[in-house]
């Protein structure tokens, strides 16, 4: 793999090139409790950079809703 750090494409997010060409974003620091048993996954991929975005905005999203009073 190859560490993309340098991509900005959300902040608190690593994005890395795995050998094949697939993207996969880590979150840099973990998700809340709440949030990880709502479903938000810490490490994602996707085809293409638009995809990728994507599933990282969907994550970030059920963290927000998890966190909600």
């Amino acid at each position: 793999m190859t560490n993309r750090k340098g991509t900005a494409l959300t902040e608190g997010w690593r994005v890395m090139t795995s050998d094949h060409g697939r993207l996969w974003a880590t979150r840099e620091r973990p998700f809340p409790a709440a949030a990880e048993e709502a479903g938000a996954a810490r490490t994602v991929d996707g085809d293409d950079l638009a995809e990728l975005c994507r599933v990282i905005a969907e994550q970030e999203s059920l963290a927000t809703l998890a966190s909600a009073p």
